[in-house]
Formats: C-alpha cells, structure tokens, sequence
C-alpha cells in the first residue's frame, strides 16, 4: 500500500501522516526530510544553491523513488503534486488524499510557524493572507485530483487526529475493497 498526502502548507500532512502510520503499521516519509536526508542539505539551502527548477527536479526524481516502496504513507511538499506529471505517478502508484484547511486555518497555523517556513517567514498578516489565497488558487486544479479529500482543519486535537485516521482507513477500505 503505498498513500500519498498533498495539501498546502500546515494542512496537516505530516501530522495526519505520522499518526496513519502508526495507526496502520506503515512507514512514513516527510518528501522534503527525505530530499533532505539524501542531499545531506536543506531545503532553504537546495533552493539556494540549485533554484526552484533544480529543487522541483530533484524532488521529482525522490518522489519517483519514494513511490516504489511499499507499506508507506509520504506526506508531500505543498508544491509536488504541482510540477511535472508528479500528481499523475502518485495518482497511478498509490492512493493521493488531499487535506483541504481552510484559509482560516491554514493563516493561523502558518502565523505560529512563519519562522520555520522560508516562503511565508517575514510576512505582514496580509502579505500571508494573499499568499494563501493566491498560492490556493494557483494550486486546486492539482490538489482536486486526488481520490481522496479530507478535512485538514480537524487536526487540532489528538481526539480530532484520531477520528481523522479512523475516517480515513474507512475511505481508503472502500477505495481497495
């Protein structure tokens, strides 16, 4: 079984996808730690050095890795299913669920982690809000190709995670069934 999360940033992927794999007995991959892992450099780095193009085919190429192993839940970068036929190999090698928070939330969550986060680190509130809008916008004709879409904004709690992996276990039993 192989599951692939997207989303936006702070939708939830890393935090839904540790608590599937637990739940599920998989293993997990964080796309971007494991580019990071392999390069032996950051991602704020492999930008520097290599640019967005270098980045986006690096990337490309891990995820082309990532999605031969078997038993694992790969939470992806916001922007992987964005770029090449990345949606299409994930759509055709796994299960792709698609955390959709709302804006709301999505704002909130990056505010607390702005630091951590070099595309939205320095942003006034309403720089981060167009942000979101603009990079939603720009992003949903990717996103909505998943065969699953969940509810990213009912992470907030570990009695939201839970009901959140228990929902979807069910979809993706009938999805395999």
């Amino acid at each position: 079984m192989r599951i692939f999360l997207t989303g936006y940033m702070a939708s939830g992927k890393t935090t839904l996808g540790k608590a599937f794999a637990k739940a599920c007995n998989l293993s997990f991959i964080d796309l971007d730690w494991y580019i990071e892992e392999r390069m032996h450099a950051s991602v704020r780095d492999i930008f520097a050095t290599r640019g967005e193009d270098g980045f986006r085919q690096l990337e490309r190429s891990m995820l082309h890795e990532v999605s031969e192993f078997e038993n694992v839940i790969v939470a992806c970068g916001g922007g992987t299913p964005c770029f090449f036929d990345n949606m299409e190999v994930m759509n055709s090698r796994g299960i792709t669920v698609f955390l959709d928070a709302s804006q709301e939330v999505l704002f909130r969550r990056l505010k607390l982690a702005a630091a951590n986060r070099p595309l939205v680190a320095g942003k006034s509130d309403d720089e981060l809000r167009q942000t979101i809008s603009e990079g939603l916008e720009r992003r949903m004709p990717f996103y909505s190709k998943a065969a699953i879409t969940l509810d990213g904004s009912r992470l907030e709690s570990r009695t939201q995670i839970d009901e959140t992996v228990e929902i979807l276990k069910n979809l993706i039993d009938n999805i395999t069934d």
